[in-house]
């Protein structure tokens, strides 16, 4: 019974370190790209990189590209400067590069979103 709670316990403290480290990316984005409040990236939260905010291991065209970045740099800590390293790409491929669909708000991982 001992072993059963301790797992338990564990489980819950892991869940809630992983709930307060996330939204720290997001929050790194909206800060550097001086986005609005309730533009369509806060209102994305995990989605601006993965495929949904359920999905937590998909990442979007997006989230995939800003990966690459971050093993290269071999960190899991998100700078401006490797947001920078990617701004000129167009991950989701909707002729709308990364770093000005940040800086307008939209998703620069879903085609839908310019």
């Amino acid at each position: 019974m001992k072993l059963v709670r301790l797992g338990a316990v564990a489980g819950v403290v892991v869940l809630c370190a992983a709930a307060i480290a996330l939204p720290t990316y997001t929050k790194v984005v909206t800060v550097h790209y001086k986005v609005k409040k309730g533009a369509a990236i806060e209102k994305a939260g995990c989605a601006l990189c993965h495929l949904s905010k359920t999905k937590l291991k998909e990442y979007n065209p997006y989230g995939a590209d800003l990966k690459k970045v971050m093993e290269a740099a071999k960190t899991k800590t998100l700078t401006p400067d490797l947001l920078k390293k990617i701004d000129t790409l167009d991950s989701d491929k909707d002729g709308v590069k990364n770093g000005e669909e940040l800086t307008a708000g939209t998703l620069p991982g879903d085609p839908k979103s310019k």
